[in-house]
């Protein structure tokens, strides 16, 4: 076999291979590009961290599971994912605004008992920052048609927070949410911080908006949570890695009521 190597200056091309010593198992709709790139752009920030991924099937504008998951689906894509033996797994996924955040619950705890690794998902990780830097009132800005999106509020009301302003992209097609452009994401979140919400979510995973999130809660004074990169911070926290080295992805992972 071949001797080990170790030590490897940076520029060495094998040294990101070399530094990866723990591992995020994530689970994506099929339809969905978002989460690959936004994930694997933010893992950058942590060299030691890889990122792996599997898929249920969420395509085009009909769901066969409206009301619930794909339990089959969604465990199947947990157990592939525990093969790689990965530090932790997540939903990266926003579905559970729309089914009911106990899914989520319910979905974590399946995931934990059928392969033994903490799990985490996007909309649960919005709850934990809202939780940990007191929000009650957000704003929500979404790529959905309004009969999706008009599902999403009572759930979290349920949880205690109440929306006060909305913005939708007005798109039924899975795919089609990751060609929204950043000017017109934009804008959506302006209009919704006219109302000063406590936070704003820009809740759907295959929504492109984590790189904007810096700049625009600069300009807002307002806490921005993108579902994406919720779920990547949870994940490097259920895996014990300081999440403050993405703080160029903004205040999720550099507030310290959120270490």
């Amino acid at each position: 076999m071949p001797e080990p190597v170790r030590h490897l200056p940076p520029s060495d091309p094998r040294s990101w291979y070399r530094a990866q010593r723990k591992a995020i198992g994530t689970i994506t709709p099929s339809g969905n590009i978002v989460v690959e790139r936004m994930t694997t752009a933010i893992l950058a920030d942590f060299p030691a961290v890889s990122g792996h991924f599997s898929r249920i099937e969420v395509v085009g504008s009909t769901d066969a599971y409206k009301d619930d998951y794909d339990w089959d689906g969604m465990m199947r894509a947990a157990a592939l994912l525990s093969h790689a033996e990965p530090d932790a797994i997540c939903w990266n996924g926003s579905k559970g605004g729309s089914i009911g955040l106990d899914a989520d619950r319910r979905l974590c705890e399946r995931i934990t008992a059928a392969t033994g690794k903490p799990a985490a998902t996007s909309s649960l990780a919005i709850l934990e920052a809202f939780a940990a830097t007191a929000v009650r009132r957000f704003g929500l800005v979404t790529p959905y048609a309004a009969a999706y999106a008009d599902r999403i509020p009572p759930h979290f009301h349920a949880q205690g927070y109440a929306c006060v302003s909305q913005a939708h992209a007005g798109l039924s097609d899975n795919l089609s949410y990751c060609a929204v452009a950043d000017d017109a994401i934009a804008a959506m979140i302006r209009a919704v911080a006219v109302e000063r919400p406590d936070a704003i979510i820009v809740y759907c995973t295959n929504f492109p908006a984590a790189h904007l999130v810096a700049d625009l809660e600069a300009e807002t004074g307002i806490a921005l949570y993108d579902s994406v990169s919720a779920c990547v911070w949870k994940s490097l926290q259920l895996i014990g890695e300081p999440t403050a080295p993405g703080s160029r992805w903004g205040s999720l992972f550099n507030d310290p009521r959120l270490a």
